[in-house]
């Protein structure tokens, strides 16, 4: 069986707050992975938790990056889009773009031709055209 987690199993698997459901959480993926079963995190709740450390939690983007990236290195549980590849880029915290439009151009890449976008520093990323007003 594949089980997608979601941001707020996410945030207390990496804070471990509040205790108890930070507890349930960590039974609840152990269980599943000893009973064979993938245990995913979508993009979109890689971006959710990235937000979510930076303003809940008052991590830096630098370390919001690093949590993210070590916790999809442990063994087990999987990214289901590009976070795992996109998450290993040097220097990330400070890149532009960003982590969450990288995720955005990753999830293109794997569907469409081409990425249209307004943003400039989006010029530097392979099949992304930006558009001038």
């Amino acid at each position: 069986m594949k089980i997608g987690l979601d941001t707020s199993v996410v945030l207390r698997l990496l804070t471990g707050e509040p205790e108890p459901l930070a507890t349930a959480a960590v039974r609840l993926v152990e269980s599943s992975l000893h009973g064979g079963d993938t245990v995913l995190v979508s993009d979109l709740v890689v971006s959710e938790a990235y937000f979510a450390l930076q303003h809940h939690y008052g991590l830096s983007k630098a370390q919001a990056v690093g949590v993210l990236g070590q916790f999809l290195r442990q063994g087990g549980i999987e990214a289901a889009g590009s976070a795992h590849a996109v998450l290993g880029l040097p220097n990330l915290a400070v890149a532009r773009p960003g982590l969450v439009d990288r995720l955005i151009h990753a999830e293109y890449l794997r569907v469409a031709d081409e990425m249209l976008t307004f943003e400039k520093s989006a010029a530097r990323l392979p099949r992304a055209r930006v558009l001038l007003a």
